[in-house]
């Protein structure tokens, strides 16, 4: 079987299965290690801690996707 022949069958699952597929190529593509995840946790924690405490600016949802709305619509 090739590539196309998986493809096209593939096409023919079900959503949910379709989207498992994916999901497990895409993280054949990615794959992670312990080391890097632990990484991100330090990131993640150091960012969530500055939200916290007030360090960070932060800026809504409806902000940002605002600005990007109104850049397109120019």
């Amino acid at each position: 079987m090739n590539a196309q022949q998986l493809i096209a069958e593939a096409n023919e699952l079900p959503l949910e299965d379709r989207a498992l597929v994916v999901d497990s190529l895409l993280h054949s593509l990615n794959a992670s290690s312990a080391d890097l995840d632990q990484q991100w946790l330090v990131v993640s924690q150091r960012r969530l801690d500055e939200v916290k405490s007030g360090k960070a600016n932060t800026v809504s949802a409806q902000e940002v996707f605002g600005k990007i709305w109104n850049r397109f619509d120019k």
